[in-house]
């Protein structure tokens, strides 16, 4: 397995502030009624239990085909948070854009071997590209622009679909989650993806547009359920840069919950400045400010995760 140099950040001039004590936010309970800012009352979560061994992974794509709704944030950060109940993860970024790898300070456009080159050449296996994280027991698969030419390269290729499937195989029992960070769009690649998964995980924008293609998407994966993989399930919807202040987005999440019920994950994402500051930092906000909101948000979709 690599590992990443730790000098090997991404050299940006934004320097984010520090976290304060500040970022200790109370919870978001409505009144103190135990409402969460879905409407509906809390469900009970069990504390996660411990486990004697890693694997089988449970594989979880992060997808929405609408862009800038919080996938890459909400892969780092889930990924991150599910290590501090004792899991171990692996992150595949599947996203010619690379975000997923840039978000943890690597530099994507530097690497010389990617997802690409396991998807494509039979020589190279995903234990030659796997990297460590600043994260223990994280790890990651991954990408830069190259994996925009295997969408093309894959279309001849025998078992297209699966060809995801068969990249990650070899680690399943390696890990205990394996979180796909999808590209924006319902093509080859988020077909594999969703190919290769035992469920979907759908970070919605609290806003009208990103809820208008939900549908879409949930007939794209009701087709790969019936035609490539019957185990796939839709593990939640997870609302995101929801603004309480906002009477858009309180209705948004009122027709979210209205329209898929127990599907919609009682975690809530608000918006906040720290996200934008982690990204910079090449790491999640469980490590860059744990004490926050969204720190705390993420553990406890963690939990919810686990628990499903």
């Amino acid at each position: 397995m690599s590992t990443l140099p730790h000098g090997g950040a991404v050299e940006l001039s934004i320097a984010p502030r520090a976290a304060t004590d500040a970022d200790d936010d109370g919870p978001e309970d409505v009144g103190g009624t135990g409402i969460g800012p879905t409407g509906r009352p809390r469900r009970h979560i069990p504390e996660p239990s411990l486990i004697e061994h890693h694997g089988p992974a449970r594989v979880l794509a992060m997808c929405n085909q609408k862009g800038g709704v919080g996938k890459t944030t909400s892969t780092i950060n889930l990924g991150a948070a599910l290590t501090e109940f004792g899991r171990r993860v692996l992150l595949v970024d599947f996203d010619p854009q690379g975000a997923l790898s840039v978000g943890l300070g690597i530099p994507a456009h530097q690497l010389e071997r990617t997802i690409y080159n396991v998807l494509i050449e039979r020589s190279v296996g995903i234990r030659d590209v796997v990297l460590r994280t600043c994260v223990e027991n994280m790890d990651l698969l991954p990408s830069n622009i190259d994996l925009s030419a295997a969408e093309v390269q894959l279309v001849s290729e025998v078992g297209r679909e699966h060809s995801l499937l068969r990249t990650i195989r070899p680690v399943l029992d390696e890990y205990d989650f394996i979180l796909v960070d999808c590209q924006p769009s319902l093509g080859l690649l988020t077909v594999n993806a969703l190919a290769a998964a035992d469920g979907v995980l759908i970070p919605l924008e609290c806003e009208f547009f990103s809820l208008r293609g939900v549908a879409l998407l949930i007939d794209t994966i009701e087709k790969v359920r019936e035609r490539l993989n019957p185990k796939l399930e839709i593990t939640g919807i997870l609302a995101t840069m929801f603004d309480p202040r906002t009477l858009h987005s309180r209705e948004v999440m009122a027709r979210v919950v209205e329209a898929f019920s127990d599907i919609v994950f009682d975690t809530v994402i608000n918006r906040t400045v720290r996200f934008p500051e982690t990204t910079v930092a090449g790491e999640p906000i469980t490590t860059w400010a744990p004490r926050s909101a969204g720190a705390k948000a993420y553990r406890q979709l963690a939990r919810e995760v686990i628990a499903r």
